[in-house]
């Protein structure tokens, strides 16, 4: 698709550091949950300083959704981001992404990098087919968990947090790795799906791979 520009209609805050941004939808624009889009800032200084920000709504909502992280202390695209008001505008620049959902397994994020499969989740639950589909979920802190209460309420159970820096009754506690994912999983046939910093996804690659899991298997995505 060519470049769009995209008017701001709403602005809420999920996190201390995470907003979700609702957009005008552009007529021809389709994507597959768990896709991303490369985005810009419609102003002078921004326009050609392109990221990618993955959808969190579906394909089928009037709108456009974006979860996107903000980091204040980087100077750069999502600290403008930060600063952004209703009536502001994206442009949208393409479509692309590795992830998307082949069949029943566990998703591990860390961070904002959860944010390819909020789309799936929420797609997965519209058509009935969440089954035992599990999401391991690192974060620093409890206030970090982005989107804590749908998560539950989509796969109850099936929703396993970790905190490293925090400690927590209500919650794991250490880093994701071999002892920790051999005593979570006890199928490494499934399907795994990685989305985080690109060192825990080498580093998870490599412990499932290792685990048994069938490297076709690991899906993965670069955040």
């Amino acid at each position: 698709m060519e470049p769009t520009v995209c008017k701001i209609l709403k602005i809420e805050p999920i996190t201390h550091n995470v907003k979700r941004f609702t957009i005008e939808k552009p007529a021809d624009l389709t994507f597959v949950p768990g896709q991303a889009a490369d985005v810009s800032i419609n102003l002078p200084e921004w326009k050609e300083q392109l990221r990618p920000f993955t959808f969190t709504g579906l394909n089928d909502w009037k709108d456009l959704e974006f979860t996107i992280k903000i980091y204040n202390d980087h100077k750069g695209v999502t600290e403008q981001l930060g600063k952004l008001k209703v009536g502001d505008q994206f442009i949208i620049h393409g479509v692309f992404g590795a992830i998307q959902y082949y069949g029943e397994g566990t998703f591990i994020a860390g961070g904002a990098g959860v944010t390819p499969f909020i789309a799936i989740f929420r797609q997965l639950k519209k058509e009935n087919k969440l089954g035992k589909n599990t999401l391991v979920f690192s974060n620093k802190t409890e206030k970090d968990i982005i989107l804590k209460d749908e998560f539950t309420q989509l796969l109850n159970s099936r929703f396993i947090n970790t905190l490293d820096g925090e400690k927590s009754p209500k919650y794991d506690f250490g880093t994701i790795d071999k002892k920790y994912l051999s005593a979570k999983i006890n199928d490494f046939g499934q399907y795994f799906y990685i989305c985080g910093p690109d060192p825990m996804l080498e580093a998870i690659q490599k412990i499932l791979v290792d685990l048994g899991a069938r490297k076709e298997r690991v899906i993965m995505e670069k955040f």
